[in-house]
Parts: structure tokens; C-alpha cells; sequence
């Protein structure tokens, strides 16, 4: 049976530092990173020790591939709510915490927001009076760039990587329907034969694919790619590093994106595909296909020779998950009501597809920014090559609310402010971001490092002691709540865990 879908969000955020002398992005996002963390909390850095973003899942790597490099001279912190706040290149980045369901990510995603808004107002009381950061959670510059917005999902080491890549291409060339986060024009040629100039496409990021599968994520980027770093037992566990998704605003896109992958990544690992051949015979043209089709009508060329639609591969995926939910249940994606909820989503988002896509304004980014947009292209008589419709395109991610598009839309709400507001200190109970969090709570001058498998405690005059936390489906609430209601120093704590 397909292991519970562990699962977390890293988005790169990007940046415009306003009037600041020989300012550059690696500057101002360390601007950003530290004030937040000055007021915030004590500072606890990021322990490099375990990383290996160069370790290729298909144990080689092809000439010339060019993996991430770290940089460990950046800003970076590990915050009290399990999530990590760093500079990542020429961006700042937040990596959700660890969460157990898709509805609990899109909680701690929804913080992650809240914290760039509270490290941009953290920044202005240190800049000068006409100086000013503003992030924006989107995926392209308009100038040819692309930041990413990178999904993890904890997935068994049985599974064989080669059925992994066949069995899931389809779902991330296809579930953009949904998950794209819209955008005005395009920054590529895009796919041969495309017919006429692109106004307005479903994806901010398919434009930026140029492989199937590889290990790179700035260059060349894969649809699936191949990093082997588990964060977790490797003789057990593989953490899949998805980077084709867009970073979105709206909470039903972001739940549904998380959702219906780690319920299709259970059904690979269960080999429930098997007699399902969803394979796409050109994937590269097809991503960029489909973030191009508006109508969503236009064939897919399918390995087997046929053709599908976008939508039409989204509804074998979902006729092949209700089989799924009836033959081996939906703990993998967080139990039986979780797992209705999305199906019921899924269904009804595909319904809404091929029907009166107005239902879909409250749910989907691209949906909702498509409607705005074209709206005041209409009013004002304008081309889509306006440039004031790209400058509108980036006021929808605006992360300032007072100055967010997205913030003035009604759109549905999978949480409250109340709840996102805890979740910006507090961590989720439901995996081992439990203990990281509360060891940061209750004793953060104590921790000199910390990084997703393992915690150092620096007590002084004894060497510095390093607490593993090797399995992510450990170290939740229900199994060490009670350490810290019975252990007053971080000393007592190491001795009851053995460290």
C-alpha cells in the first residue's frame, strides 16, 4: 500500500527593491530574510550538513547537466511554525513546514505569504523613508526569467524511478488546467506550429520547459526531476522534487494541485496504472500546448497514436482515482473524508472546464485573472500587448494586500485569517515539523543549527549534540507533545531521547 503523501512547498519569490543605492535581488531578499527574523525570533541558521541537491535519482548524470549548487553564505533561517526563510540565488524563498494533508499545506502556504508581508514591512523600518522591497508570488519577470514555485512528496524507495516518470508525465503536463496561476503574453517561441501571437495563456511556468526528465532546475528544466535528496531514511523513502507547478494565490488551485498529485503518485507507487497507458508522445510540446489552448480543445498527440485533450486526460486520471479511493482507500492522502473532498473538487473543477468557466472565478488563479483582465482590456480598448495589461498581470501577485489584485477578488477561502495567522508561529501537528517547531519555541538559544533531518543543540560546555529526525511520519504531536510538557531544558530533553 502507497505510503501516507508527506508533503511541503518551496516558492521563490520575486523581488523589486525600490530606490536602494547598488541594490541588487541577493541584497535586498537578505534585507527582507534578516529584518524578519531580527523581530521575529533569535536567529537559528540552516545546518548544510545533509544536503546533496546533485544526487541524481536515476544514478547518473548526463553531460553537461548542471545541478543546483548551495550556497551556504546567504541568509537563512528556520523559523517556529517547521519552515525554513532563506536566500535562494537572487530570490528569497520559504519552504513550508512538513505537512500531512493537501488542505494543511494549502495553510501553511497561505503563512508563508503572510510572513513575506511581514518581512516587507520588518525591511521598511530599516530602509530609508523612500526606499521600499515589494515581493510579488509569481513565476516570470516578463524579461525571459522564471523563479519557481517546487512541490515535495514523500514517496516509497521501492517504486521504480523509470515507472515514476512514465506514469506521472501526464498528470503534470495536463493538471495546469487547474493549477495555472495565468499570465499575460509569452516569453518564448513556444511549440512548433503554434498559431498566431499569444495573448493571454493558462501557465505562468510551462513556457520555461525544455526537457522530459534531468536533474536541473534554472537551465534545460525537466518536467520530472531527478534529484535524489530524501530528507528522510534513503533506504526507505525518496522525496519527489516537482518544479513544473505554478506559485498560486487562489487556496482551492493550491489544494487541488497538492491533492490530486499526491493521489496520483499513490497510485504509482501502487502500480494502479498498470492497464492505463496515459503516456504523451511529445510531453515538451504538449505543456507548452496546453498552457497556450484557452479552449482547452485543441488534441494531444498520445504515444499510443491517438489523441486526448487536456481535460479528457484529467478525467481518466479521476475515473482512475475513484477506482483507486473503492479499492484501496485514501489513507495516503490523509483518510476517507479528505479524500471525498477532493475527489468532489477535482470532479467538480473539470465540470466547470468544459462548461461556464465564470463558476471557476472564485477557484482558479488563471480563471480569475483571465476574467479581471480582459475585463479592463475590453473597458479601455486596449491590445493584449499593452503593456498596462502586463503591469496588471503583476498586480495580482502582489504580496502587499493593500496593493493586491487577488486581494480585492472574492475568492473562496479554504481557511480563515485566524488560522493563518497561528500557523505563522506555530508548526502542524502532524509531522516531525512538530518537534523542530517547538524546540525553536521553547529553546531557541540552545539550538546552534537545524535543518529537515536533524537538530543541533549547542549546551555550552559540552560538545554540540545533534538529535536526527530521519522519518518525516515521526516526531508529530501525538508522539512527543508530552516532551515537552515533561522536560524544562534542552539537557533533559537530549537525555530522555538517548543524544
Amino acid at each position: 500500500m502507497a505510503i501516507p503523501k508527506v508533503c511541503g512547498i518551496e516558492t521563490e519569490y520575486g523581488i523589486q527593491a525600490v530606490n536602494l543605492p547598488e541594490s541588487n535581488p541577493i541584497a535586498a531578499s537578505s534585507i527582507l530574510v534578516n529584518a524578519y527574523v531580527a523581530q521575529a525570533q533569535k536567529k537559528v541558521g540552516w545546518d548544510f550538513e545533509d544536503e546533496s541537491p546533485g544526487r541524481d535519482a536515476r544514478g547518473f548524470a548526463r553531460e553537461g547537466a548542471m545541478p543546483p549548487e548551495i550556497e551556504t553564505n546567504l541568509a537563512n533561517a528556520v523559523l517556529t511554525n517547521g519552515a525554513r526563510f532563506y536566500v535562494d540565488h537572487a530570490h528569497p524563498e520559504l519552504s513550508t513546514p512538513e505537512c500531512a494533508t493537501a488542505r494543511e499545506l494549502v495553510l501553511w502556504d497561505k503563512a508563508g505569504e503572510r510572513i513575506l508581508a511581514l518581512a516587507m514591512a520588518a525591511a521598511s523600518r530599516v530602509l530609508g523613508p523612500d526606499q521600499e522591497i515589494v515581493v510579488y508570488k509569481n513565476n516570470s519577470d516578463g524579461k525571459g526569467n522564471s523563479y519557481g514555485c517546487h512541490e515535495n512528496y514523500l514517496m516509497d524507495r521501492s517504486v521504480p524511478f523509470s515507472r515514476i516518470v512514465q506514469q506521472v508525465t501526464p498528470h503534470f503536463v495536463t493538471r495546469q488546467i487547474y493549477t495555472g496561476a495565468g499570465k499575460v503574453g509569452a516569453e518564448t517561441i513556444g511549440p512548433q506550429g503554434a498559431r498566431g501571437p499569444v495573448t493571454f495563456q493558462i501557465s505562468q511556468r510551462a513556457d520555461f520547459f525544455e526537457e522530459p526528465v534531468g536533474l536541473e532546475t534554472t537551465l534545460k528544466r525537466p518536467i520530472v526531476n531527478t534529484r535524489d535528496e530524501p530528507h528522510a531514511d534513503p533506504r526507505r523513502y525518496r522525496r519527489l522534487h516537482v518544479i513544473v507547478g505554478d506559485a498560486n494565490l487562489a487556496e482551492v488551485a493550491t489544494f487541488l494541485k497538492v491533492g490530486t498529485t499526491a493521489l496520483v503518485l499513490s497510485m504509482v507507487e501502487d502500480d494502479f496504472f498498470a492497464k492505463s497507458d496515459l503516456s504523451i508522445a511529445l510531453p515538451v510540446r504538449a505543456i507548452h500546448q496546453v498552457s497556450r489552448d484557452l479552449s482547452l480543445e485543441e488534441p494531444i498527440e498520445m504515444a499510443d497514436g491517438g489523441t486526448m485533450t487536456a481535460v479528457d486526460v484529467q478525467w481518466e486520471m479521476l475515473a482512475l482515482a475513484r477506482k483507486y479511493a473503492q479499492s484501496r482507500g485514501m489513507d495516503c492522502v490523509g483518510g476517507a473524508d479528505a479524500g471525498e473532498e477532493l475527489l468532489e473538487r477535482w470532479e467538480a473543477v473539470l465540470e466547470g472546464l468544459e462548461g461556464d468557466r465564470e463558476d471557476l472565478a472564485r477557484s482558479l488563479d488563471w480563471v480569475a485573472k483571465y476574467r479581471v483582465i480582459d475585463a479592463y482590456r475590453e473597458r479601455h480598448g486596449l491590445d493584449w500587448a499593452d503593456r498596462k495589461l502586463a503591469a496588471l498581470d503583476l498586480t495580482y501577485h502582489d504580496v502587499r494586500p493593500a496593493r493586491s489584485l487577488f486581494s480585492r477578488l472574492d475568492m473562496e477561502r479554504l481557511t480563515t485569517d485566524d488560522e493563518v495567522a497561528l500557523a505563522v508561529t506555530e508548526p502542524p501537528g502532524s509531522t516531525r515539523a512538530y518537534f523542530r517547531g517547538r524546540c525553536l519555541q521553547r529553546w531557541a538559544s540552545s539550538v546552534a543549527a537545524a535543518n529537515w533531518d536533524s537538530l543541533v543543540f549547542d549546551l555550552g560546555s559540552d560538545p554540540l549534540r545533534r538529535i536526527p529526525m530521519m522519518d518525516p511520519l515521526k516526531g508529530t504531536a501525538a508522539h512527543v507533545a508530552t516532551l515537552f510538557d515533561e522536560c524544562e531544558t534542552p539537557a533533559e530533553l537530549l537525555a530522555r531521547l538517548g543524544a
